[in-house]
């Protein structure tokens, strides 16, 4: 099955199952979630009751507008792109319980509060998902669900020497060799193409 019959078929279902999709507009990347798997997002969000959010990697603000629909007391999202930033924050104006970040994740993330995350949601650079997911674990509580997005690489996680692929890579070691998380990898193809999810639920 090819990469259009993929696309197909998640935009039929997406036409059955998403009445009214976030708008996020701007001149960013075409890399944001799809909107099957923004609405994931969102109802993993509220299956765990999520109060408090916090989502690394912003763009334009399409992930951020679906995780907002599970209505957190609070969301904060760091971008390090200023260009992303500002065009994320016109998409997300009025969406009260957003708060965004600029600046790159690495010296934003010491600066927020103690208080733990019920949801973490890694979509930032891949090369730092090994330094994000340790940080989660830092900011999360028994229960916290993580999620990081794009770890599948086309298939280059297996052996790919791309930055993208080796921090991939290596936080799906990490979350292996971590004893607080269970862990597991959803494969996916669609109108993103090949890829998939970690999730993982911090047990103690």
């Amino acid at each position: 099955m090819d990469a259009t019959r993929w696309d197909a078929v998640d935009h039929f279902f997406a036409s059955l199952l998403i009445e009214h999709e976030p708008q996020a507009g701007g001149d960013v990347p075409d890399i944001a979630v799809s909107p099957l798997q923004g609405r994931l997002l969102e109802l993993l969000a509220r299956m765990v009751g999520a109060k408090r959010i916090l989502e690394l990697g912003t763009l334009a603000g399409y992930s951020t507008l679906w995780l907002a629909r599970a209505e957190p007391d609070e969301l904060i999202t760091l971008e390090a792109d200023p260009h992303h930033a500002a065009v994320a924050r016109e998409n997300l104006a009025g969406v009260d319980c957003v708060r965004l970040i600029e600046g790159p994740a690495l010296e934003t993330l010491p600066g927020l509060e103690p208080e733990p995350f019920d949801l973490i949601f890694i979509d930032a650079d891949k090369s730092g998902y090994p330094d994000y997911i340790q940080w989660a674990l830092r900011l999360s509580r028994p229960g916290t669900l993580i999620i990081g997005d794009n770890v599948v690489r086309g298939g280059r996680v297996l052996d790919g020497e791309d930055p993208g692929a080796r921090g991939a890579r290596r936080m799906a070691e990490i979350a292996a060799a971590e004893p607080r998380l269970d862990a597991t990898v959803v494969q996916t193809v669609g109108a993103k193409g090949y890829d998939g999810f970690l999730l993982a639920i911090v047990s103690s």
